[in-house]
């Protein structure tokens, strides 16, 4: 399964304009302002260290990523980070794949926090 979804990633973003914008902090703390949607995509171990309020944890690990994601509303921005930027790096790209129509990656993740 995991091979037809990089495919399929792959195939959806060269076909089409992305809607991914990497983000420094200070644009980061300026769209949790509006009506988003913020996701942890780190472990849940991770998640319980630390977390950015009011984020939802959705593991990309996790087998049930793609299930837990596809209940998302596709229309309302969706703010992602993970650690450094390397999981919601790829999140972002499964989300855009998926049809979300604006995704925020944290630069530098929750390090950067």
């Amino acid at each position: 399964m995991k091979k037809i979804l990089i495919i399929f990633i792959f195939l959806s973003c060269s076909q089409k304009k992305s809607n991914i914008h990497i983000v420094e902090k200070e644009d980061f703390l300026i769209l949790l302002n509006k009506d988003v949607q913020l996701i942890d995509v780190r472990t849940p171990n991770e998640y319980s260290n630390g977390f950015i309020a009011n984020a939802e944890n959705i593991n990309f690990k996790s087998e049930s990523f793609l299930s837990q994601i596809s209940k998302l509303d596709k229309s309302k921005p969706v703010l992602l980070y993970c650690s450094a930027g390397g999981r919601s790096a790829k999140a972002s790209n499964i989300f855009d794949s998926l049809g979300f129509k604006e995704i925020y990656d944290l630069k530098g993740g929750y390090l950067a926090w």
